[in-house]
């Protein structure tokens, strides 16, 4: 994908020389094409936001909903649980009509806010059943120790719970974002106006124009989003696979 993203389309479309290296002067025309003859700044901006306002949703959403079926002995928790993730699974090609009804008594057709609507309805369900997951990995007697010494439920969960749950939030609020940042469907039927698209839909729809792929400028929007993603995960690496392990062994 670096490769592709400076090399000069002379230099891309030969086929009998290495394509893993560069054979011409690397070039910055498909990043020139990119930032001035599509919309890419302003989806960028859209999508960053889109990612944060969902997470931001989902967590605050997610971590009430899994500590109360995970600790609370709710009647029928655990199966609800299940019923939960289950929503998860169904398709979005399936949703996808009955959800416009509701983004349309919203007034929200062809803004980027409808997927801020929408995008929970995926996300909230498959992190609460990860957070679930991670609260169980929690022992009771600890949450049971601050209260007695003075905590409520609340302050319990604030204090004790979240923060040694700490590593199962952090990944839970990265598969959101992630899940976010990479949903296409809802993206491409409800925002119409380029000035208005996301990421996933934008860079498809402007550099890809009938059997002309402008392949060098799709690879530095790739680029330009994938790599301070893999920055992120690298950094909250260690967090990330206590994250899995946690699930896992619960």
């Amino acid at each position: 994908m670096a490769i592709t993203a400076f090399k000069q389309d002379a230099d891309l479309y030969r086929m009998d020389q290495n394509p893993f290296w560069f054979h011409r002067p690397p070039t910055l025309e498909h990043f020139t094409r990119l930032f001035t003859q599509t919309y890419f700044t302003p989806q960028l901006v859209n999508t960053l936001q889109l990612s944060i306002y969902v997470v931001v949703i989902t967590m605050l959403t997610a971590l009430p909903a899994g500590y109360a079926l995970t600790r609370l002995r709710l009647p029928g928790a655990e199966r609800l649980g299940i019923a939960i993730f289950l929503t998860y699974l169904v398709p979005s090609i399936i949703l996808f009509i009955p959800l416009a009804r509701v983004v349309g008594a919203l007034g929200l057709f062809d803004s980027w806010w409808a997927l801020v609507v929408v995008y929970p309805g995926f996300t909230i369900p498959f992190c609460t059943w990860k957070m679930m997951g991670y609260f169980k990995t929690v022992p009771a007697e600890v949450e049971e120790a601050a209260w007695v010494d003075g905590c409520s439920r609340i302050g319990g969960l604030w204090r004790v719970v979240l923060p040694v749950s700490r590593p199962g939030i952090m990944i839970t609020a990265i598969f959101a974002f992630s899940l976010s940042m990479q949903e296409y469907l809802y993206a491409v039927v409800y925002v119409a106006p380029r000035a208005e698209k996301v990421v996933t839909v934008g860079l498809a729809t402007s550099l890809i124009r009938g059997d002309i792929f402008y392949w060098g400028s799709l690879m530095a929007g790739a680029l330009i989003v994938g790599v301070p993603i893999a920055i992120l995960y690298n950094l909250v690496l260690d967090h990330f696979i206590e994250g899995l392990t946690g699930i896992a062994v619960s």
